[in-house]
């Protein structure tokens, strides 16, 4: 009768012992923090996938700022040059033309010189009566002073447009030098070449009223020689 009582007091403990001891579970890969799990596969993923969210919008602004920069040079390379010399240049042009227009007695028209050769430089102008060839004489003479008048006048409008050709110069070399794009640069380039054109056409007007000038003393000489022969066969002839 006493190992009933013994046998109930071990159980009696064991069961106590039971209630007592913390149950003892396997530890789980990821933690609790104030009731959120946390899981470091799953954050190390997070993390590489804002870290190439980040990279692509790095990059999509460089191509946005490339873009922009390549946008300015566009408009830089689309912007008019703010300087224009054409109207001065078509001024200076327009005088030397007018001075070519002004020519005296025989103008720069192959019309005009024939009908002024016809009548007093060759053929029955040379072989006339006396009044006739005094008249002609006078003529040519007249015709040689006016030329090189008009050389002279053209020769001092050449000269004039100079000082306006040296400040146009220097404005398009200004304007060329302060491009800022590849418009601006090629229009500074055009005008320049406009103003060598003026020039040359300069020079060419001065060439032309020289040689006309020229040409119509050599001709009076050569009238005069031709007229002096008739007077003599006319006087040998008497």
């Amino acid at each position: 009768m006493t190992r009933l009582p013994l046998r109930r007091a071990i159980l009696a403990g064991v069961i106590a012992s039971a209630a007592v001891a913390p149950i003892v579970a396997p530890v789980p890969t990821h933690a609790q923090f104030g009731g959120i799990v946390y899981d470091p596969t799953n954050y190390a993923q997070n993390v590489l996938t804002a870290a190439r969210s980040l990279q692509q919008i790095n990059n999509q602004i460089q191509q946005i700022q490339n873009q922009a920069t390549s946008l300015i040079n566009q408009a830089r390379n689309l912007a008019s040059l703010p300087f224009s010399s054409l109207q001065q240049l078509q001024q200076q042009v327009q005088r030397t033309q007018q001075l070519l227009g002004q020519a005296q007695r025989i103008a720069y028209d192959v019309q005009s010189i024939q009908q002024a050769f016809t009548g007093r430089y060759k053929g029955a102008a040379l072989t006339g009566d006396h009044a006739q060839m005094v008249a002609n004489a006078n003529a040519r003479w007249e015709d040689s002073v006016g030329a090189f008048e008009d050389a002279l006048r053209v020769q001092a409008g050449v000269v004039g447009n100079i000082d306006g050709a040296r400040t146009t110069m220097d404005g398009l070399v200004s304007a060329s030098q302060s491009a800022t794009g590849a418009l601006q640069a090629s229009q500074a380039g055009n005008q320049l070449l406009a103003l060598q054109s003026q020039q040359l056409a300069d020079l060419t007007a001065l060439v032309a009223a020289q040689s006309r000038a020229q040409a119509l003393e050599s001709a009076r000489h050569s009238a005069e020689e031709a007229e002096g022969r008739e007077r003599f066969r006319r006087f040998m002839g008497n």
